[in-house]
């Protein structure tokens, strides 16, 4: 796919669920959450380029690039319409496959997902800023590193992957202009202690078409797009969340909207 030999796992059967992980992490991020997900539901868990099992290839991270695999991974599994959900940087390459791919998709979760690269706190972009061969030393005291080296093809290219992070994550974008446009049901979900702002997330919500009206009693106002602030939720803690699945559920499980 794209010249990229892309690692995924199956889990259930149903209606298809793409679940892209955040930066630096694998499939293995969501391994708390994928039985109560794939209950009712074939959930595909994908490992993006130089991530997890998937080794690297001759080009740069980005998002655009990463959303094009994600497309050839719903054609090449015949997924038909699938929905997608991404968690940090995969939301970004959730959003963009969204955006670039709207046939392929039917519904959107972005999970601690900004549209634009102000989104973030302004001292979590300061960190992303430093990522890079310098710091692959010291990240290999975390998590991230510990998931890497269980399943990473070529365990030396560690330097390379926070390289390339790095360069991705200090490129500036803003997709509100294309997120304004997308007719594709989206919810999104943030922790009330997340690296993105809250404030951006009912921004973003507004440019879906939320929080302009009155819901009304009947229900008329509702968007068919959603926003979810998880209590007592991090960026780091909402992924594994139980909360999490107990929001994005009811929203997968919906009736799609008339048209």
């Amino acid at each position: 796919m794209n010249g990229l030999e892309m690692y995924y796992e199956i889990h259930g059967v149903g209606q298809p669920l793409v679940l892209l992980h955040g930066g630096a992490g694998a499939a293995e991020m969501f391994s708390q959450i994928i039985p109560a997900l794939s209950e009712d539901r074939q959930v595909v868990a994908a490992e993006l380029q130089a991530h997890g099992h998937t080794a690297d290839i001759d080009r740069p991270l980005r998002y655009e690039l990463m959303a094009d695999d994600v497309a050839a991974l719903i054609g090449h599994l015949r997924l038909g319409r699938a929905d997608v959900m991404g968690y940090s940087l995969g939301g970004g390459v959730a959003l963009r496959t969204a955006i670039q791919h709207p046939t392929l998709v039917r519904k959107l979760v972005l999970v601690s997902t900004p549209c634009k690269r102000e989104g973030w706190y302004p001292e979590v972009l300061a960190g992303m800023g430093q990522s890079g061969p310098e710091s692959s030393e010291a990240l290999k005291q975390t998590p991230m590193y510990r998931v890497y080296s269980r399943a990473a093809p070529r365990i030396q290219d560690w330097p390379v992957l926070l390289t390339k992070l790095g360069e991705m994550l200090r490129r500036d974008y803003d997709w509100s202009r294309d997120v304004a446009n997308l007719k594709i049901p989206t919810m999104i979900v943030v922790g009330d202690a997340d690296s993105v702002r809250t404030s951006h997330a009912v921004e973003f919500f507004e440019l879906l078409g939320g929080g302009k009206v009155d819901g009304g009693w009947d229900g008329s106002g509702m968007p068919s797009s959603k926003l979810s602030i998880l209590p007592g939720t991090t960026h780091y803690t909402i992924f594994s969340s139980p909360a999490l699945v107990g929001a994005v559920k009811p929203f997968l499980d919906a009736p799609m909207p008339q048209a």
